[in-house]
């Protein structure tokens, strides 16, 4: 069986051999809130997770690994595409945003992203500007920019991401 994701953030947190108060001081979450996500009691926004994968290096499809779902309600699913390569330069990721769903607060990280609709219509914030991106449609942006990702729609958008951050 598969670790849930508490689990995948608390595996990682001590392989990095990082204690719960040093993880809080570096992504300025609470000690108590890291501790039910990682016991499963909360789930974390894309937001939050993002914080916790700067902290321990990794990037934040390494809490999504496996590609399936682990019976965790999420807004969103993420599939990672780089396969075993750990330390490529850029991260190639799958996403799915279930209708009328966002992936969480605004966020800001080094480097860019370029997206790539698959299907659907994928709504993206940048600052306070908002793009309306549909199937075969693309963007390309800082990623230090303030930016947000929503489906507006009934229907499934699947796009791709490509990020250097």
């Amino acid at each position: 069986m598969e670790d849930s994701l508490g689990q995948k953030v608390r595996n990682i947190r001590k392989r990095e051999k990082m204690t719960l108060k040093e993880l809080s001081e570096k992504t300025g979450v609470s000690i108590s809130f890291l501790s039910q996500v990682e016991l499963n009691k909360s789930s974390a926004t894309l937001e939050t997770l993002r914080k916790i994968a700067d902290a321990l290096h990794i990037h934040p499809s390494a809490f999504f690994s496996g590609g399936e779902e682990q019976g965790e309600v999420l807004p969103f699913t993420y599939e990672d595409l780089s396969g075993p390569v750990l330390d490529a330069s850029f991260k190639p990721l799958k996403v799915m945003l279930k209708p009328f769903e966002n992936r969480g607060q605004d966020i800001q990280h080094a480097g860019h992203e370029f997206i790539y609709v698959l299907e659907g219509e994928l709504c993206i914030t940048l600052d306070d500007e908002r793009f309306v991106l549909t199937a075969g449609q693309s963007s390309f942006y800082s990623s230090m920019r303030p930016h947000y990702w929503r489906n507006d729609t009934a229907a499934p958008c699947i796009f791709l991401v490509v990020t250097n951050g």
